[in-house]
């Protein structure tokens, strides 16, 4: 069952990046999630997605037990003892109680939940860079997007150069331009005008995750780490004790920074700052990007001669890989540690 709903501000800005949605029953955090940035947030109730936060779960309380039962779930009954609060820097908090709801569906929609800002905080608004565009490069700029999205790359070239050229103050336009230089194979220049972005804006982190997937693929680890630790920097993910699956509703792909991140740290021999962001990629990416993702947390799970979890990763890459290139070599590996682990089958 999914709890659903939205979050908008009472001045009508867009909602604030560290927007919490927390579901508190009886007193205590049991789930926690971001709202995503048009302020929408879901909720999956029960199995693995239900998350009872270590701290606050008392070990005398029927949710003790659930916990010890990833299939078991929270009742239905019991969510009417909860209730949701919504909290940002910045803004006072919004309680809803759920005492009301209607959990005969598959899915609860509470609606909007308003939040009012308490004192204005400095950042918390849009930049005006991007609307003070003359109309001619905005009119390039769309028409670029819309001939990149039609696979025309020539006209999209053509007119997103046209739209730097009148108005280079758009990390935007910079950032498409790159994107399309990339699909060209002119990897130079697309590396120039993604640089160009980041030089414009630091906080629009779309051309840092593409320099990032460039490092990655030469192999350049320290550029990699650089690029990626900016990133989660700025995601409030990177901030909070995340142990349950979540859904990443944010335009930037968090589970490739993720990703991109574990394996710069594991190659700088960084091993304990790779698994934990190899396991924050894993509750992000459930569209599953990046199989690769399993091998890194196979080889990091070896390490330590935790071989059952680094058995099911590789299981896992096979499943969602089978013909891959080094699927044969990942075979051999699990061979391996089935070996070690005492659990081969002759």
């Amino acid at each position: 069952m999914f709890l659903t709903g939205r979050i908008a501000t009472h001045d009508g800005a867009p909602v604030p990046s560290d927007l919490l949605v927390e579901r508190v029953c009886n007193n205590r955090t049991r789930q926690e999630v971001y709202a995503s940035p048009h302020g929408d947030f879901s909720m999956q109730l029960g199995s693995r997605a239900d998350s009872f936060p270590e701290a606050s779960v008392d070990s005398t309380s029927s949710y003790s037990t659930l916990r010890k039962d990833p299939s078991m779930g929270i009742s239905r009954r019991e969510l009417t003892k909860c209730e949701l609060r919504a909290s940002a820097s910045g803004f006072h908090p919004r309680v809803v109680s759920l005492l009301d709801v209607d959990p005969s569906g598959s899915s609860i929609d509470v609606g909007v939940i308003v939040v009012e800002r308490g004192t204005k905080v400095k950042g918390t608004t849009l930049s005006a860079i991007p609307y003070k565009a003359p109309k001619d490069a905005r009119k390039a700029y769309e028409k670029g997007v819309q001939a990149e999205k039609n696979g025309k790359l020539d006209d999209a070239h053509k007119y997103l150069e046209t739209a730097v050229e009148i108005y280079p103050s758009s990390a935007n336009a910079w950032f498409r331009l790159g994107t399309v230089l990339q699909k060209q194979d002119q990897m130079d220049a697309a590396r120039k005008a993604y640089t160009q972005a980041t030089t414009i804006d630091s906080k629009f982190l779309p051309p840092y995750l593409s320099l990032a997937s460039m490092a990655y693929q030469t192999g350049n680890w320290t550029e990699v780490l650089t690029l990626t630790d900016h990133i989660l920097e700025l995601d409030p993910l990177n901030h909070a004790a995340v142990t349950n699956y979540i859904l990443d509703l944010d335009p930037v792909n968090y589970a490739g920074a993720y990703f991109y991140n574990a394996m710069a740290n594991y190659n700088l021999n960084k091993f304990e700052d790779a698994e934990r962001s190899a396991l924050k990629a894993e509750h992000l990416d459930l569209l599953t990007h990046f199989p690769q993702l399993h091998l890194l947390l196979a080889e990091i799970f070896a390490r330590k001669n935790n071989y059952a979890i680094a058995i099911a990763e590789i299981q896992t890459y096979l499943a969602l890989a089978p013909h891959a290139k080094d699927a044969e070599q990942a075979r051999e590996q699990l061979a391996k540690l089935e070996k070690l682990n005492g659990t081969s089958v002759n």
